[in-house]
């Protein structure tokens, strides 16, 4: 047997929404719904001619006359009233508490479904009552109305959740990268000054050594002149002693040599420790005994490039140049090399860019092509940074953008051949750039490009900086 809640399922489906009793003659219609025959013949007569026909449950449109009937719904009907079963009494949640009548309207003003006894009480005289069918459809509409902005938030919502994750992600690995760039410019830096520290200890050592000897040569001279006159003080001193006779003899000879004793005052040695002994703890400081002397190679220069004479700055100029087309030289591309080779050891050296709007710096492998569009890369033979377009990037495959807070006026590249770095600074503001690591193997050169003249903007040179006169420039082979 068909438990209550069953019963009140299958009840509801053999009930016409149209006049709520049980169907009689049921037709489906093509949404679906089943309604009494005679109650949705009226139905379309009342929408009047002309007049689209809608579901009176689901507001689906349907064509007048297009009613099939529902044979096996109507035996199920049959079978309800059999059992005798009232439209509605097998679902208690749809009768009034109070009057114990279907619930069949909808009071607008208090939200609530009424049963005809209450629509027509005191408490609901005046107010609007419609069927709860008409209700539950107009509602239905507007839920579903507030859908489509609820939908439209989530969506968004979903996106922004979606950019969020991503920009977790983007942070996490900026912080990784500068968390692996900080730990290695500080091994970098704490290489340097171990290294430093040695050369320090082994010059204090040896100014250490030569003061000492001079100081104990000096002890030893004075050490030598205190016994002499030891030695003739008591002589003297014995002189002064003997008889008359014996006094006056050689009397000139002694006189002549206390005459002539003269102390030899030692030479004079500084005990203050050479101001060389500094401790430096930033990293500029602590590469500049590496700074090479770089010059600019005219056999590579682009023929629309301007050398300066003493081949310390390079500009794009205004017209071609006529120059011999030898393979060293770059064409299209407006670069020019170092002179200087490296093979190996520790470099470094600077650049002014000062306030041009493009330019490229790094090194490269002395085999790269100098002929044709030149893609910079560590895959091409070139460690490179540039600028393009008011942005920074490091010349990775893919490149990498690289935030900068204080533009460089001036940039330092530090190449160190065996460890496989190629590191760049922003001098003026004593940050890192960017460091490429890999192996290297042949000659390396200094690499410049001052970039297009841009009508101007971009006409300023780039310049080498020159080496302090105390930097020694064999540094690096």
């Amino acid at each position: 047997m068909a438990s209550p809640a069953t019963a009140g399922e299958v009840q509801d489906d053999a009930i016409c929404s149209i006049c709520l009793g049980y169907l009689t003659e049921p037709v489906t219609i093509t949404c679906g719904h089943n309604f009494c025959r005679a109650c949705i013949a009226q139905y379309c007569v009342e929408k009047g001619a002309g007049t689209p026909l809608t579901c009176p449950q689901c507001r689906a449109q349907f064509q007048k006359g297009e009613f099939r009937p529902n044979t096996q719904l109507s035996n199920i009907v049959q079978k309800l009233k059999q059992l005798g079963l009232k439209p509605g009494k097998g679902q208690k949640e749809d009768l009034c508490e109070r009057h114990k009548e279907r619930l069949k309207l909808f009071c607008e003003e208090d939200g609530e479904t009424i049963c005809w006894m209450c629509e027509k009480s005191q408490d609901h005289k005046s107010h609007t009552v419609v069927p709860i069918e008409e209700a539950a459809q107009e509602y239905k509409e507007k839920l579903q109305g507030a859908l489509g902005p609820l939908r439209k938030d989530l969506e968004d919502a979903l996106a922004l959740t979606s950019k969020e994750k991503e920009k977790t992600t983007e942070w996490q690995g900026k912080v990784k990268n500068k968390r692996e760039m900080i730990a290695g410019e500080f091994n970098k830096l704490h290489t340097l000054l171990r290294e430093e520290e040695q050369l320090l200890l082994q010059s204090l050592e040896e100014e250490e050594r030569e003061t000492l000897q001079r100081l104990r040569e000096n002890v030893t001279k004075l050490s030598q002149q205190s016994s002499s006159l030891q030695q003739l003080i008591t002589e003297i001193e014995e002189k002064c002693q003997q008889p008359v006779v014996e006094l006056l003899k050689d009397m000139k000879s002694a006189l002549s040599r206390s005459e002539n004793v003269k102390l030899q005052e030692p030479e004079a040695v500084s005990t203050d420790l050479k101001n060389v002994y500094k401790i430096s703890l930033d990293m500029k400081e602590a590469l500049k005994r590496f700074i090479v002397d770089v010059t600019l190679d005219p056999d590579t220069a682009h023929t629309w490039l301007v050398l300066s004479e003493d081949r310390k700055h390079v500009r794009h100029g205004d017209t071609r140049r006529d120059l011999p087309d030898n393979p060293e030289r770059f064409d299209p591309c407006v670069s020019v090399l170092g002179t200087e080779g490296f093979a190996g050891g520790r470099c470094y050296w600077e650049v002014e860019v000062g306030d041009k709007t493009g330019w490229d710096l790094g090194v490269c492998r002395e085999s790269v092509s100098r002929k044709g569009q030149v893609r910079l890369s560590p895959g091409n033979g070139y460690w490179a940074v540039v600028l393009r377009d008011g942005g920074y990037e490091a010349c990775t495959s893919p490149p990498t953008p690289l935030p900068v807070s204080v533009r460089p006026s001036r940039v330092g590249i530090f190449l160190d051949y065996e460890a496989g770095e190629v590191s760049f600074y922003n001098v003026t503001d004593r940050s890192h750039l960017f460091i490429f690591t890999g192996t290297f193997s042949g000659t390396l050169h200094p690499y410049f490009s001052p970039g297009l003249n841009a009508g101007g903007t971009n006409s300023a040179p780039l310049i080498i900086c020159l080496v302090p006169a105390q930097a020694g420039g064999n540094l690096c082979p």
